[in-house]
């Protein structure tokens, strides 16, 4: 039998709530009342067999133009996952047989009658009607939560107050488990006695996802970041947080409702930020760091109070747009020193020995390891790569060293680059046009995708920089020395 999961990511609805317009007249007259059918799509069809056009959860809407065995054809559709049979009285049967009846309720399978009166078509959009009400709900009460939630993280004591706003948003328990099930802190009430000693259980057997902070690097295999299961009366899940720590959320609901996930999985953001250690600085020495650079010191003074010698900047593209985005992938990424900057554009700070590796979603430019005087250079490194991943369609591009910078000081390659450039150097767009146009080989599409204009637009910027260098693009030495100027610069 198809699992119900194939179907669209449509919110199901109950088959009462289509019972209950009136407008359409619709009667189920034969099978379960008291299981609550939920449709989760219409499907139209007179075929003899539909069994292979269905991918369950569907109202199945029949005129039973080619109904000649109803119990095999009621077996079917129950054997496809279908929710329920819709039988249009008129125009082939003036009533609905009787041998279809006792088929659906001999198998199971709700059967309604659908009047003359009523189009199949009709039938459709109150059902799609009453999904897009049933989404409009279900996005307005994830919103509130992630509103809820994200005040709760302002407050004082915001672990507490996060699991308790997720508790009561969800209508259960919501529990910060220790990798061994230790409860470390908790809000609501269990749905039954044995719903806590389940979720324990269950906290058991989630770890963090290979790759993802604290995970084991001599670890085999993938491990499930949350698991879910069901006890009379309880549904529970479980969600690994990130961060060394492995600490475990683990909740408990009587029912499990859409929408129900995305606010667990916002909570799991928010907790995984609050609970994991700072990677190279606590909360303190990033305030010292800050308050020296407000006061005048350098670099270098600042960046040992944050616990590391060199440092490594990541631009980041992507990401899924919601506010905890950015902080989502720092905390993925081991840090807490991330900036959102306006254009999009998520920078983040690593010393220089962390790992940064692919993120799903997001494309990023990784500079060299640098020392904290170096910082600016490496962000103008991190801001090409990420340029780079863009055009090519790669999640992370590093910024690649060249051995042309050792054969000359860098002073005398700076003052070389000043004097080769000098006719262009008071247009920061002609040098970023040239400086990408050159690193991808002198394409034009691909030029205007990593810088997002238009390819007329990098056209007309390459022929100015022609002409003011008055240089000839084409020849392959003047690019070389023009792209080595632009690298000392």
């Amino acid at each position: 039998m198809p699992e119900i999961a194939a179907a669209p990511p449509t919110p199901p609805i109950p088959l009462a709530a289509l019972l209950a317009r009136e407008e359409l007249g619709l009667r189920q007259i034969a099978g379960p009342v008291e299981a609550g059918a939920a449709v989760r799509m219409v499907h139209t069809s007179e075929m003899a067999d539909p069994y292979p056009y269905l991918l369950g959860g569907e109202l199945l809407l029949s005129a039973g133009v080619l109904l000649k065995d109803p119990d095999m054809y009621v077996s079917r559709i129950v054997q496809a996952g279908a929710a329920a049979l819709g039988f249009g009285v008129a125009p082939v049967y003036d009533t609905v047989p009787q041998a279809l009846i006792e088929a659906c309720d001999r198998h199971g399978l709700p059967l309604l009658e659908v009047p003359p009166k009523t189009t199949f078509t009709a039938v459709a959009r109150a059902v799609w009607r009453l999904m897009a009400e049933a989404r409009h709900r279900e996005l307005r009460r994830v919103t509130q939560a992630q509103q809820g939630l994200a005040a709760a993280a302002a407050r004082p004591d915001p672990v507490p107050a996060v699991l308790h706003q997720l508790a009561s948003r969800l209508g259960g328990q919501a529990v910060l488990l220790a990798p061994d099930g230790t409860e470390l802190s908790s809000s609501g009430r269990a749905p039954s006695p044995d719903a806590g000693a389940a979720l324990r259980r269950l906290a058991q057997v989630v770890k963090p996802l290979p790759g993802t902070p604290g995970d084991d690097a001599g670890q085999a295999g993938p491990v499930p970041a949350s698991a879910s299961d069901a006890i009379p009366g309880a549904q529970l899940a479980a969600y690994a947080l990130g961060g060394h720590q492995r600490l475990v959320l683990g909740l408990a609901t009587p029912v499990r409702e859409a929408g129900d996930h995305t606010v667990a999985g916002v909570a799991v953001v928010l907790l995984s930020l609050l609970t994991a250690p700072h990677q190279g600085a606590d909360s303190s020495g990033r305030s010292a760091a800050l308050v020296r650079l407000l006061l005048g010191a350098g670099a270098s003074e600042a960046a040992a109070l944050l616990g590391a010698e060199r440092w490594t900047v990541v631009h980041a593209r992507g990401g899924s747009g919601t506010p905890f985005a950015a902080s989502a992938l720092g905390a993925a990424l081991g840090s807490a020193l991330v900036d959102p900057a306006d254009d999009g554009t998520v920078r983040i700070l690593l010393p220089a020995d962390s790992e940064v590796t692919p993120q799903p979603g997001w494309l990023l430019g990784v500079s060299a390891p640098v020392l904290p005087e170096e910082l600016a250079a490496a962000d103008s490194q991190a801001a090409r790569a990420v340029h780079r991943a863009a055009a090519t369609r790669t999640e992370l591009v590093r910024h690649r060293g060249t051995s042309l910078s050792a054969l000359l000081a860098p002073e005398e390659a700076a003052a070389h680059a000043r004097l080769r450039l000098a006719p262009i150097a008071d247009s920061p767009a002609l040098l970023d046009t040239l400086r990408n146009w050159l690193s991808l080989h002198g394409s034009w599409d691909r030029t205007a995708a990593a810088m997002e204009v238009h390819r007329n637009t990098v056209r007309q910027r390459i022929a100015r920089c022609a002409t003011l260098l008055d240089e000839d693009l084409d020849d392959a030495d003047v690019r070389m020395e023009l792209w080595f100027a632009l690298r000392s610069l």
